[in-house]
């Protein structure tokens, strides 16, 4: 987990071509994916032989990845975050685990930088001009500033938050563009959304805490 000291960012949408500014607290972000492997030591699910597990888990749904994040809280002894009433999940004063939201996730993307991407694509992602259209060991590309690896490409990334409810309903916020890509869409701007019962081949997530720990991060 990486440290994210507070700051500003200002997220935008193509599509309704709106801009909003966010002031971002303090967090800590992980400075990967989730891989094939941690996942199925935290789920009890099958991840794969060695090669297979460090490639990021991929076909999970947002409900998954917050169920995953519960279950992580829950064994190394933290308050989990994510509540249940019904079918609606709330997010609570807890200290565990949590997805970032949309603004912690491109605040954290950006790494103090001001352009579509934090390098030149080819050196910090895995996309379709590069990928031979398939999925990678996460780590595999170089960094962005603050230290946090495929933030761009490799699989698209769950965030908190609800993409646009007026129109889309309980579709939720995917960020960073996969392997699968033109390079376009693997830009710290874009926005993508998707069913949060969806499992898709291309989406995984990283996870995110509120405040700060001992880490030496931005």
């Amino acid at each position: 987990m990486v440290d994210i000291r507070p700051g500003r960012v200002e997220l935008s949408d193509r599509r309704t071509e709106r801009r909003w500014p966010v002031e971002v607290a303090a967090y800590r972000i992980a400075a990967m994916p989730v891989t094939r492997q941690q996942y199925a030591a935290v789920t009890g699910s099958g991840g794969g032989g060695e090669a297979e597990g460090a490639l990021p888990v991929d076909s999970v749904s947002w409900d998954d990845a917050v169920r995953f994040c519960n279950r992580l809280s829950e064994q190394e002894g933290l308050e989990s975050v994510y509540r249940w009433v019904g079918e609606d999940v709330s997010i609570g004063p807890g200290d565990g685990y949590r997805l970032p939201t949309e603004a912690e996730w491109e605040y954290a993307c950006r790494a103090g930088t001001e352009g579509p991407r934090y390098g030149e694509l080819d050196e910090i992602a895995w996309y379709r001009g590069n990928s031979a259209e398939r999925v990678h060991a996460v780590g595999g590309k170089r960094p962005n500033g603050w230290g946090l690896y495929d933030m761009l490409g490799n699989v698209w990334e769950w965030c908190w938050d609800v993409y646009d409810p007026a129109v889309y309903g309980e579709y939720r916020v995917l960020r960073g563009g996969g392997w699968f890509d033109e390079h376009w869409s693997c830009r710290a701007s874009v926005r993508r959304r998707s069913h949060p019962t969806l499992r898709l081949d291309d989406v995984g997530f990283r996870v995110a805490r509120s405040g700060l720990g001992a880490g030496s991060g931005e």
